[in-house]
């Protein structure tokens, strides 16, 4: 079992990898099924999807009920960056992008996930200072990335492609 590893901080990113015992296809029908990411969500904000496609897909919008400091809110994101079993990102207002890199490592998959504030407007950055997001990412990316650890590794056996 492998731990998150080697987390970077450059400027507006956050992000770090995990060593995942699944094929890469595995690992990305969890991440481009919208349905999956409360079961992945290491951050305790992700509620529920409220729409969006089955699967994701490049420019593909999903509205998700969250929950933030006892607030609970609706958000609606759009994939802006895909490329099938090797990234997807996206965004919402906010201009900010949670980013997954999957890389095949013999047959296991290195994720990378990313929190990229680098495209946020300042009203945006600023209202992510406040509350302190930056801080909360840095936990909440090691949480999720095991989680998705778990969930992709515990698929594959379930569908014979174990790594």
């Amino acid at each position: 079992m492998s731990a998150p590893r080697g987390q970077r901080s450059a400027g507006r990113q956050i992000s770090e990898s995990v060593v995942v015992d699944a094929p890469p296809a595995v690992v990305f029908d969890i991440l481009a099924d919208p349905r999956q990411h409360r079961r992945i969500d290491g951050s305790g904000t992700v509620r529920g999807v409220v729409t969006g496609p089955a699967r994701l897909a490049l420019g593909a919008e999903f509205g998700v009920r969250m929950q933030l400091f006892r607030v609970r809110y609706r958000i609606r994101n759009r994939v802006v960056e895909f490329e099938r079993d090797r990234l997807i990102a996206w965004r919402h207002f906010g201009g900010h992008r949670w980013r997954y890199r999957l890389e095949p490592s013999g047959s296991a998959t290195t994720v990378t996930e990313e929190f990229d504030w680098s495209r946020s407007p300042l009203p945006a950055r600023l209202v992510m200072t406040v509350l302190g997001m930056k801080r909360r990412n840095r936990r909440a990316i090691p949480a999720t990335l095991q989680r998705l650890k778990h969930a992709a590794e515990a698929d594959a056996v379930q569908a014979g492609r174990a790594g």
